[in-house]
Order: C-alpha cells, then sequence, then structure tokens
C-alpha cells in the first residue's frame, strides 16, 4: 500500500507512545489520522498538530468505538489502515502472600477480566467494525483493500512472575491473528501483529533513571530500551508490503536470549 494523502488511518492509544509515534510516521507521508484514545487533551493537540482528527474512545465500549468510526470517518473518510495500540497492564501473582501480615490472596477475577477486555476483546472489536468498513472500499492497484497492525507483546511467548493476565491477553492477540488474516483474505484485507519488548514509553517515564537503565542492560543487542520511532517504522513496512500478512513479529533486541 502505497501511504499518501488519499489514504485515511485510525491508531487507537494514539495520543502518546507507540501510538503516537505510528501516527507521526503515517503523518509525514501524508496519511490522514485518526486519533483514538482516552486522554482527550494529548489527543486533541495531537490530531491538531497533524492535521487529523481525534475521537475520545474507550475500545471496551461497544456505542463509543462506533460513535469514534463515524466521527473519524464523517472527517477524514473510511480509513484503510488500522493501528491497534490501545492497552494497559497489570502485575498480581495467581495467588500470593502478604510479606507484612502471610495473608494469602487469589488474583481478582475482575482485575484479570479488565485486562482481557481492553487487550484482547478491545483490539477485536476495533479489527471487527474497521475491517467491515474496508470492505466498502474499492481495491488499490495491488488488491488491498486495508491493512490492520496490532500490538501484542513479548510476554505473550514470555510472561514473567505477574503478568498472568497480561501475558494471555496478548497471547490471544497473536493467536488470532492468522485466523482474522484468513478471515479477510477473499477482501483484501491484511492483519499483521508486532511483540515488542521493553519500550521507552510513558509506562516507563516515571522510572528512575537506574531502573530504566537496568531494563536496558538486559536486551543483548542494543542494550538498550526500545524506542517507539523503531515500532513506528515496522507498522509502516507491514503496511507498505503487500505480502506481508498473518504474521506476528518480536521486536525485542532479542530479550528472549540471556545475555551471557
Amino acid at each position: 500500500m502505497k501511504l499518501d494523502s488519499s489514504i485515511s488511518a485510525v491508531i487507537t492509544g494514539g495520543a502518546s507512545g507507540l501510538g503516537e509515534a505510528t501516527a507521526r510516521a503515517l503523518a509525514a507521508d501524508g496519511v490522514k489520522v485518526g486519533i483514538f484514545d482516552l486522554n482527550a487533551e494529548k489527543g486533541e493537540a495531537l490530531a491538531k498538530e497533524l492535521g487529523g482528527v481525534f475521537a475520545q474512545c474507550n475500545v471496551t465500549d461497544e456505542a463509543g468505538v462506533d460513535a469514534a468510526f463515524a466521527k473519524s470517518r464523517e472527517a477524514i473518510g473510511q480509513e484503510r489502515i488500522l493501528v491497534n495500540c490501545a492497552g494497559i497492564g497489570n502485575a498480581i501473582k495467581t495467588a500470593g502472600r502478604n510479606r507484612e501480615t502471610g495473608e494469602i490472596n487469589a488474583f481478582p477475577t475482575d482485575k484479570f477480566d479488565l485486562i482481557i477486555q481492553i487487550n484482547l476483546v478491545g483490539t477485536f472489536r476495533c479489527i471487527a467494525k474497521s475491517a467491515a468498513g474496508m470492505m466498502t472500499l474499492d481495491p488499490l492497484e495491488n488488491g488491498d483493500r486495508g491493512a490492520i497492525i496490532n500490538t501484542a507483546s513479548v510476554a505473550a511467548q514470555d510472561g514473567q512472575i505477574g503478568q498472568a493476565a497480561y501475558s494471555a491477553s496478548k497471547a490471544g492477540v497473536v493467536g488470532m491473528t492468522l485466523p482474522i488474516a484468513r478471515d479477510l483474505s477473499r477482501e483484501g484485507v491484511r492483519i499483521n501483529t508486532i511483540l515488542p519488548g521493553i519500550f521507552d514509553t510513558p509506562l516507563l517515564a516515571g522510572a528512575p533513571e537506574k531502573v530504566r537503565q537496568a531494563l536496558g542492560a538486559q536486551v543483548p543487542f542494543p542494550a538498550r530500551l526500545g524506542a517507539p520511532d523503531e515500532y513506528a517504522h515496522l507498522a509502516k513496512t507491514m503496511i507498505e508490503n503487500g505480502y506481508f500478512n498473518g504474521e506476528s513479529v518480536r521486536l525485542d533486541g532479542a530479550i528472549r536470549m540471556a545475555p551471557r
């Protein structure tokens, strides 16, 4: 897919971090961008800067997602690109013991469900609604009607202590990528998923510098935190390359391999 002013894109979680970097990268090529996010202040400012449109959106809210797509499509047209960056995480053991009191507690099911609803169900909700809209478009010269990029995590494959819910949600995103690619293949809509490692996003912005350096040092090469621009570059490659479909790709500096 050639990126230019004839193309519209929607980026969920687009007001900061990986989503913001992707919105900027697409807009730099002339793509009209729709920013979906809960943070209205940042989202509106970024959309104004990029000449796009902002829609406040909670991906767990069916009616709210419908309204956000309607607002974006009215302003910049039916999107041919969807990039799903909206998501959250938590760190709770399946069952744990309070170090001070010795009290044993089980993982609260409602907190597990919240992660699944946002990261997995919310991602699928946006995929299904965006794909249905893409199917109304005429195919481009190479047959593309649209391209979808999801954000999973290396935790989908290498979940750590306290990441049961997060890992399950991201593994679900990876697991549905190929079936969705097959579902949409006859319609000319492609889908791929990126599994980022440890990235320098707002989630880590408040961490002490020593902590940030220690996290970066865990990466075999390059031994640093990933840059959001590097995520955006891979997302663009997946969008532009018409043969890239149904893939889940790690972007992690080989962090799955312990340094020796």
